[in-house]
């Protein structure tokens, strides 16, 4: 991108519908795009006004999005989802509605899965070795310790 051009509002407004249509796309994600475009705070008011007004930004349906790819791909759980989301100032309506995508039943047979995978690839025989990395591996991912604990505790006797 050249940054020594100065865009149109007509211009910026053309280019972040584009980059709105192609993924989901947060508040704070438009706005340093347009900040990046040395777009004036005023610009940057109507530019976003103007994509929620059609739709090209819909918070709700990007924290939707985000929760069911990053849990589906990623087998991130709710701590690692809720803690990005807030990170990118997604209200907390926003954020119980995204973990309402995530059906309990495949959460835990996610959870499950997960941790036989990797206990599978834990090659220490030390018991308490194998719990911590275990641990650590699903805390990392933003498991939540209670389902962690219960988990390990079934897992490895």
């Amino acid at each position: 991108m050249d940054y020594s051009t100065n865009h149109t509002i007509t211009e910026a407004t053309k280019k972040l519908e584009g980059y709105c249509a192609y993924q989901e796309r947060c508040h704070k994600d438009v706005i340093a795009k347009l900040k990046q475009m040395r777009m004036i705070p005023e610009a940057i008011d109507q530019i976003v006004g103007h994509l929620i007004q059609e739709n090209y930004l819909n918070e709700e349906r990007f924290a939707q999005s985000f929760a069911r790819g990053k849990f589906n791909i990623k087998k991130w759980g709710r701590n690692r989802i809720v803690n990005e989301l807030r990170q990118r100032h997604i209200s907390s309506y926003n954020i119980k509605s995204a973990l309402a995508e995530i059906d309990d039943h495949i959460y835990l047979e996610t959870l499950d899965n997960l941790a036989k995978k990797r206990l599978d690839s834990i090659k220490d025989t030390d018991i308490q070795k194998r719990r911590r990395k275990l641990a650590d591996y699903l805390l990392y991912r933003g498991w939540e310790s209670h389902l962690v604990y219960d988990k390990i505790t079934e897992l490895i006797k």
